[in-house]
């Protein structure tokens, strides 16, 4: 049988974690709907998703009534921006987010814009990071919403929550961030952010596709935009698919538990990636900032090489990609990098490698040497 390659694409998805997986398969016994509470089989089912939300509501510091699940982030995404829309007063017209933020996103807020509302989608530095003093002057009493990521998923840099926050109290506007890349590489806690709503994922913290979960704050105006049973506190209807929670309440669990040792276990393989690849090649490009930057993530490029072809080129030995998946279709350059200033040529020779869990250090000793032949 013909060996598997490394995966080194953690920020793509990332695989169950054993423990989560024997929580899912037991959890299939819970038949019963649980939004229900007539009889035996819904009550067992109710009690396992609440004691899921408990769990997810924990790893962000929440109260667990205004943790909403969600079919998974893009949803979150929509349901933030989209949900804050549909209830906007009058006054309320433009929303503000950043070039760099995934799809689910920019492509929502762009509709918006097509339905009437102003739009302005502010530019980063060269590290990735949001100008405070631009955003400052941005928001003002019409701003509704502002929507910035957390943790970027191609480039792993973090945005100032807690400033932006800041000004968005300011002012009166909604803050929105999508924090999917975030749980188990750094410490979350919604009130120490300051954020009105926050997006989460299962499969990115080693828990089953299909599941997410947007945090909404007490003081949060939002207005449905799936309609049926009126569940998730009327936020969203549709049952919520009790193995997945399950799941998804397991994953949070364990981050909980481990994020910090897994953090220190990334930063010190992050640091033997970035030297051995410099060893490679003295002139490769490190996209955005360093300091600034979750444990695990590294995006950078050679020189001459396109960042499709290096990844044909090692695809026997490990699995990356060139950046985010849901755009892995698209032959134009990466956005983000696009958004840091690089020329179409620089931007191309982009890949993405994301460390996690389950990584080794024979692993990364492995891709450095696929990366050194390809090179070579």
């Amino acid at each position: 049988m013909t060996d598997l390659p490394i995966y080194l694409d953690y920020q793509s998805t990332t695989p169950m974690d054993p423990r989560v997986t024997k929580v899912v398969t037991e959890s299939f016994e819970n038949f019963g709907n649980p939004h229900g509470r007539q009889h035996h089989f819904s009550r067992i089912a109710a009690d396992a998703v609440e004691k899921a939300r408990n769990r997810v509501a924990y790893l962000i510091g929440s109260f667990p009534h205004r943790i909403i699940f969600t079919s998974g982030a893009t949803e979150s995404c929509n349901l933030a921006i989209r949900g804050a829309a549909r209830c906007a007063p009058k006054t309320r017209v433009r929303i503000v987010t950043v070039a760099t933020e995934h799809s689910a996103v920019l492509e929502t807020v762009m509709d918006l814009g097509r339905s009437g509302f102003e739009l302005t989608i502010l530019p980063v530095g060269s590290s990735g990071r949001l100008d405070l003093n631009r955003l400052y002057d941005i928001v003002d009493e019409k701003t509704l919403i502002v929507s910035v990521m957390a943790v970027n998923n191609e480039i792993g840099v973090i945005q100032p929550l807690s400033e932006i926050a800041a000004i968005c109290r300011s002012r009166g506007a909604f803050f929105h961030t999508d924090a999917s890349q975030a749980p188990g590489r750094i410490d979350i806690n919604v009130d120490e952010w300051g954020v009105d709503m926050l997006t989460i994922s299962s499969h990115k913290i080693y828990g089953p596709k299909g599941i997410g979960a947007l945090y909404v704050a007490d003081d949060a105006s939002l207005s449905p935009i799936l309609f049926g049973g009126g569940q998730e506190r009327g936020f969203r209807s549709g049952t919520v698919p009790t193995p997945l929670a399950c799941g998804f309440g397991e994953a949070a669990s364990i981050a909980s538990d481990e994020w910090q040792a897994d953090s220190e276990r990334m930063s010190a393989q992050t640091a033997k990636f970035w030297t051995g690849l410099e060893n490679i090649s003295a002139d490769i490009f490190r996209f955005g900032s360093l300091e600034h930057r979750v444990p695990g993530s590294l995006s950078f490029g050679f020189p001459g090489i396109s960042g499709e072809e290096l990844v044909a080129l090692v695809e026997s030995k490990i699995a990356i990609s060139t950046g985010s998946a849901c755009a892995s279709q698209n032959s134009t350059i990466s956005h983000v990098l696009a958004a840091l200033g690089y020329s179409r040529f620089d931007a191309s020779t982009g890949v993405r490698v994301g460390l996690g869990r389950f990584t080794t250090e024979r692993e990364i000793d492995i891709a450095l040497t696929a990366f050194a032949h390809a090179i070579s």
